[in-house]
């Protein structure tokens, strides 16, 4: 619905310009994005996941905006670095970003309370957040529930694997490298939460989550797009702050919504410029976005009085400055997909963790290989 206020104030500002709002599932839009538009039938501009792009690019399903950014005079000095730098594949640029959505660390006030902890002084450090944990077991309560799914655990996981100094893969993203050191000590370090009693075996699918809405779970590594379900949970007294350093840097995971051009067949040239306005129109006013739960990419937004307001917000605006995304390359979907399954295979204990992370960058290897091939990079 925000989003379609958005629209609708573009549309009441552009006499000649009018667009027509169409959400689908993300699963949705990216199995059916490449059909449409080969019959000239897909949006004319549409937003996409970061990690997407490579794939869309490769294929030959979204349009190269380095006109479109300079055009419109867009540059890096215009956006958060990392974020602006990401849209680009093989030195050809296809997104333009519009946010950075990241995890942060949610606290329960009322929890921490009940084991006489500072409600307004969240734990930052390894020491201080096992010191929170072991306040919290002894008041009978389980303080971080560790979760086997992508969301939270996965998202976890790549977190702690930058703290300690390891990555996803290696420079050239040939070979799946979070079954290193640094990826065993991470995952080592979840799966040792729930074998000192802080969290149950076993977590369901978003179980941390509602206990955390339920006074059962005290911390909650989760995305910015919760800020507004929390706040709307009656009765729940919570805060939120950067990532805890467990390692021994500080990282958080992030990914970014990217406006892209679909390459309709027989596109309008003049569907395009309207594209590109509407672009920098949104992209100016995402204060409105970032209500919904985002940080604004674009500089001169994040910067202003009326986002300062926000304090949410600007809490995870804070950890700009040491987020990692998933590396821009055709088909990496496919790779990480391998270590959500090690991820979850070690938390749930079927396997060691090496074990899990072994499989898991082997299986991604033979993913990596197989695309090299099919996108011929």
């Amino acid at each position: 619905p925000l989003l379609l206020e958005i629209v609708n104030r573009f549309n009441e500002e552009h006499e000649n310009i009018n667009v027509a709002m169409n959400a689908l599932e993300w699963a949705q839009f990216y199995s059916t994005l490449p059909s449409a538009t080969s019959s000239g039938e897909g949006p004319d501009v549409a937003a996409m996941h970061l990690d997407q792009i490579a794939t869309n690019a490769a294929r030959g399903v979204i349009a190269p905006l380095d006109d479109v950014a300079a055009g419109l005079e867009l540059s890096e000095s215009d956006f958060a670095g990392t974020v602006w730098n990401a849209g680009i594949y093989q030195d050809v640029r296809y997104g333009i970003p519009l946010d950075v959505h990241m995890y942060g660390f949610y606290y329960n006030k009322t929890l921490m309370e009940q084991a006489g902890l500072d409600p307004e002084s969240p734990p930052q450090t390894r020491d201080e957040y096992m010191a929170a944990l072991e306040a919290l077991k002894a008041e009978g309560i389980q303080g971080h529930w560790v979760s086997p799914f992508l969301f939270t655990g996965g998202h976890t996981f790549y977190s702690l694997l930058w703290q300690f100094g390891g990555d996803l893969f290696n420079e050239d993203v040939s070979e799946a490298t979070w079954n290193s050191e640094a990826g065993v000590e991470a995952i080592t370090w979840m799966r040792s939460l729930i074998e000192e009693g802080y969290s149950p075996e076993n977590v369901g699918q978003d179980a941390e989550h509602v206990a955390f809405q339920n006074d059962q779970n005290a911390f909650i590594w989760n995305g910015i797009w919760q800020i507004n379900g929390y706040g709307d949970t009656e009765g729940l007294e919570w805060g939120v702050a950067q990532i805890p350093q467990i390692g021994d840097e500080r990282a958080v995971w992030a990914s970014s919504h990217n406006f892209v051009i679909p390459n309709n067949r027989g596109a309008d040239p003049n569907k395009h410029q309207a594209a590109a306005v509407f672009i920098d129109w949104v992209s100016e006013q995402s204060l409105d976005w970032a209500k919904a739960g985002q940080v604004p990419a674009r500089n001169s937004v994040r910067e202003s009085p009326e986002f300062a307001e926000l304090t949410e917000q600007n809490v995870f605006a804070e950890e700009l400055d040491y987020v990692h995304f998933v590396p821009t390359v055709p088909g990496i979907p496919d790779a990480m997909a391998e270590i959500e399954t090690g991820v979850n295979e070690a938390i749930l204990g079927s396997k060691e963790p090496q074990q899990a992370l072994d499989d898991a960058a082997q299986r991604a290897n033979e993913a990596l290989e197989a695309n090299r091939e099919r996108y011929q990079a």
